[in-house]
This record gives C-alpha cells, structure tokens and sequence, in this order.
C-alpha cells in the first residue's frame, strides 16, 4: 500500500523518531510503513490520520 507518510512527515518538520513517539510505535515500525514493506493496522492508520488531521483515504493510496 501507498502512502504519504514520508512527505507529511518532511510538511511538519517532524522524524521519523519523533512520529513513532507521537503514534506510539518504534522508529523501525514508521520506516518499514514509509517504504512499502509493512501496512499499518486499522488503529495505526487511525493515529496517524489523527495526528495529521486527515482522512485515512487521503494519507494511505490502495494500489
């Protein structure tokens, strides 16, 4: 699955280290996500989503 993860991320100024603490996963967790190897769980997808204050549709692209 596709995402936006990597460029909303760089938008607010944020690492990867710093999104992991925020959504309360490991910086590996937010790597592995960012390039392809590993889809989120719904809950994730719904922290992130919070914490960028967009639709899950607009950050997660089902290919």
């Amino acid at each position: 699955m596709k995402n936006r993860i990597k460029v909303l991320r760089a938008e607010h100024n944020m690492t990867q280290a710093e999104l992991a603490v925020a959504v309360e996963v490991s910086r590996q967790t937010i790597n592995a996500i960012e390039t392809g190897k590993f889809d989120p769980s719904l809950p994730l997808a719904f922290k992130i989503s919070k914490l960028f204050d967009l639709p899950i549709e607009t950050i997660f692209i089902d290919e």
